[in-house]
């Protein structure tokens, strides 16, 4: 709940819905609450620390946000092209040892 997230936060919960408004989060809604997840609260101290520690602006906070999410997705990727290397590697490897036992 917002009032829970902002006080953990260290920050009053008009500040967390500016920045629900400025689509930096969007926590999921039952009735009239707003619900944050995990993913949500870790977002939102990343954006306060950017914003307090280092004087980032919102415009540079939507900037190092759009980064995150781009590298976030190249990592995965990568992690999909390494599994596969892997199961081709594998396959290649095990096709490999049955050869050298056919051969005996």
């Amino acid at each position: 709940m917002i009032s829970v997230v902002a006080e953990m936060l260290g920050v009053h919960p008009q500040t967390l819905r500016m920045y629900e408004r400025e689509g930096f989060v969007t926590p999921k809604r039952m009735k009239r609450l707003r619900l944050y997840s995990e993913e949500d609260v870790e977002k939102l101290h990343l954006i306060i620390s950017l914003t307090r520690e280092l004087g980032v602006n919102k415009a540079g906070v939507e900037i190092i946000l759009r980064m995150r999410h781009r590298l976030e997705s190249m990592h995965k990727e990568m992690e999909d092209m390494m599994n596969a290397l892997d199961e081709h590697m594998r396959h290649d490897f095990e096709r490999r040892i049955k050869r050298l036992f056919s051969e005996e």
